[in-house]
This record gives structure tokens, sequence and C-alpha cells, in this order.
């Protein structure tokens, strides 16, 4: 049996091969990430003698070239977590830190964990691009969320309060009320200079411009708050156009966020699982594609435990002698993605408080017994998961029966 332990970097990696009882078959040596080299490296390993798998980390994107090339060539590949690796003894008093000594650390590692070694299966071309598009969503999503306090930052300084005078969800477009109100009416002076029934019908023809509701009732609103507010940057085309930069690029990146968690649900529509997640309570057309890019196909979990653990909400085991721990804090060393997205999804049972819901039952249970907020959160993200897993794989072998 041989184990062949690469350590993963940008664009190279170091391999190792190893055999039981210490002995080196091949001494580290560095390969890049091209397909020429990758063949090569695929030919040498599949004319060693004996059974061969290959172990890698699973880091990032920079381990899926290679697991793919190797896996499309006929090898076992396993792609482990760091962690395990991390945490798996050096036997050694000497601490060696170098891509060489990690290739063969690797490699003894799946020779002492040989038969747990789960094979690596390359994700579909839907979940594959549904994954993509949702970090990339997450990442416009987290750059949208700066740029929208840097606008209220700086309209605190022009038209305080202007963010919260309207409650209209985000439309389709990204667009918001409160930020096109802004585009316009980006200073105070601009509101209160005017007589109501000259606002009034100002503000009556915005609204018909951009497609928003007419109130003449918001409108004295406005008008009535504007005169109590104080402005300290004046009211000038210096200021004008630090307001309307600030808006013009939150509206961009909100144009980008929408049309990305659109195609998202578009992708989504075309997994089996679709129907059964979105019917869950607490999932929307956002949550709904995000929960299935993180978690990927859910038979690759051989039990429940397997997708608690994947996304770190499983509890920490502590016992020792007669002491057991019976309140243990969560691992947190699956994927932050999906805690997070479970959380969203925590966040809306709470807010909505279906009372025929389990998760949300079990959640106010904990509640009830003066459970912190974070220790019901991830216990109520632990039983929604397991409800997932159940469904999905239930009805994934129903469908799988039925097209038999």
């Amino acid at each position: 049996m041989n184990t062949v332990g690469i350590d993963v970097s940008k664009g190279k990696s170091m391999v190792a091969v190893a055999r039981p009882f210490g002995q080196v078959v091949l001494k580290p040596f560095s390969v890049s990430h091209l397909s020429s080299e990758l063949r090569k490296l695929a030919i040498s390993l599949k004319s060693l003698e004996g059974e061969t798998r290959v172990i890698l980390e699973h880091t990032g994107r920079y381990y899926e070239p290679i697991a793919l090339m190797l896996h499309t060539a006929g090898l076992f590949v396993s792609a482990v977590n760091p962690k395990l690796i991390k945490d798996y003894g050096n036997n050694s008093l000497r601490q060696a830190k170098t891509d060489k000594a990690d290739a063969l650390k690797i490699a003894r590692y799946g020779l002492d964990n040989w038969a747990e070694l789960r094979l690596y299966t390359p994700m579909d071309t839907i979940r594959y691009q549904l994954k993509t598009l949702n970090r990339q969503y997450a990442l416009y999503t987290k750059n949208k969320t700066a740029l929208k306090n840097n606008l209220i930052s700086l309209l605190d300084q022009t038209y305080p309060g202007v963010n919260a005078l309207f409650t209209s969800p985000v439309r389709e477009d990204g667009h918001q009320k409160w930020v096109d109100f802004a585009t316009t009416f980006w200073h105070v002076e601009g509101v209160r200079s005017l007589s109501l029934n000259a606002f009034t019908q100002r503000y009556h023809k915005w609204c018909k411009r951009h497609g928003y509701s007419f109130s003449s009732a918001k409108a004295a609103e406005i008008h009535a708050a504007s005169k109590e507010q104080i402005a300290i940057l004046p009211k000038d085309s210096l200021t004008k156009m630090l307001i309307q930069q600030a808006v013009q690029s939150l509206n961009a990146l909100s144009k980008v966020a929408s049309s990305l968690r659109l195609e998202m649900k578009d992708i989504a529509q075309q997994l089996p699982e679709y129907p059964v997640v979105m019917a869950m309570y607490g999932v929307g057309d956002s949550l709904g594609p995000q929960l299935m890019a993180e978690i990927g196909d859910v038979r690759r979990f051989h039990k429940r435990n397997a997708l608690t653990a994947f996304a770190g909400v499983d509890p920490k085991a502590n016992q020792s002698g007669t002491r057991e721990s019976k309140s243990n804090p969560a691992t947190k060393h699956g994927s932050p993605k999906l805690r997070k997205t479970l959380f969203l999804v925590m966040e809306t049972l709470i807010k909505k408080s279906p009372l025929d819901d389990p998760v949300f039952q079990f959640m106010d249970k904990k509640r009830a017994e003066g459970k912190p907020y974070h220790v019901y959160m991830t216990a109520g993200a632990n039983k929604f998961l397991r409800i997932y897993y159940g469904k999905v794989r239930e009805y994934l072998a129903t469908l799988v029966d039925t097209l038999e």
C-alpha cells in the first residue's frame, strides 16, 4: 500500500510517497499545477506497486485542479479537512514546518487512517456553479454593506435620519427607496427650503418617475421632520458630489448582488432537492439557494452527525473519568459560510415564531430554560440540519426509486 501526501499551495504542490513502517518511496518533490505535469504525476503514481491512495488537504480552491486531474486519471483521491492534518501527531520534539515535512506528514496520516479515507468526488457542474455564485454573492453583499454604512455616515452630515424615512423592501433591481430619495434630496435644505405644497408636488413627481407609491401624508411627515434636522456639511457642489458618488457606488453593487441572487435561484431550481428545501420554514428565495450551495449533495454525508460537524454546530465532547460536562460550546470547525446562513434562517424563525415548526419549538424551549442567545441559536441550527438531512435524503432516495 502506498500513500501519496500532497501539500497544496497556490500554483504548485509538494508530493511525497510513503509506505508502512516509515518507508519513504519517493522523497518530497514539487509539482506545478499544469495539465502536462499533473498527467506525468498520475502516470508515475499509477506505476507504483500495490494499491495507491492520494491524500491532500481540502484548502480553498487550490486543491481542486490537482484533485480533479488525479481523480479523472483513475487514482483514489481523498480530500481531508486541514484541521485533521494539523491535529495529527508529528511524533517528534522538533517542530519542522516546511512543505516537504508537511507532505510526509500527510502521507503518514493516510497510512494511519487508510480504512477511513473517503473518496473525493467532484461536484457536478450545477452545484459547482451554485457554490461559486454564492461565494461571489457573499463578497458583493459584504462590500454592499460597507458602502451602505458609508452612505449613511455621509448623509448623517447632510440629512440625518433620511435612511429611516422609508421601510419599503429592496426591489428586484437592488434599488431602495431611501437611497433613491437621497439621490435627489441629498441635503435637508432641499426639503425644508420648500413650502409644504411645493415639496408635496415635487415628491409626487419623484415617486411617479421612480415607480414608488405616493402618499401626501408621508410627504407632510417628511417635510415636518426636516425642520428639526441639523446639517453639518453645507449644501454645495462638493457635498453633492460626495453623496451622489456614494449612491452610485452602492446602487452598482446592489444591482450586481441582486442579479447574482436571481441567478442563484434559477440554478438552484435545477437541483432535485429544491422543492423540499424551499418548503422548510425560514428558507426563502435567498437563503434556500445559499443552503444548497454550501451543503452540496447531502448524500456525501454518511450520517446526520457528519453534516452537523461539517457546519461546525455540533457540541464539543468534554468528559474525563467521572466528570462529564453537560453544556459544551460548538466546535466551529466546519464551514463558516454555512453557519452564517443557518443563523440567518434561525433569525427568521425567531422573528416569525411559527408555533407549529419543530425547530422553533425546540429553540423556544431552550430559550424558556434560560439558555443564552448563541446557545439556543446553535442548538436550533443543529436540529434544522438534522431535519434537512432526513427530508432531503429521503426525497432523493424516493426520486431514485421512482426513476428506476
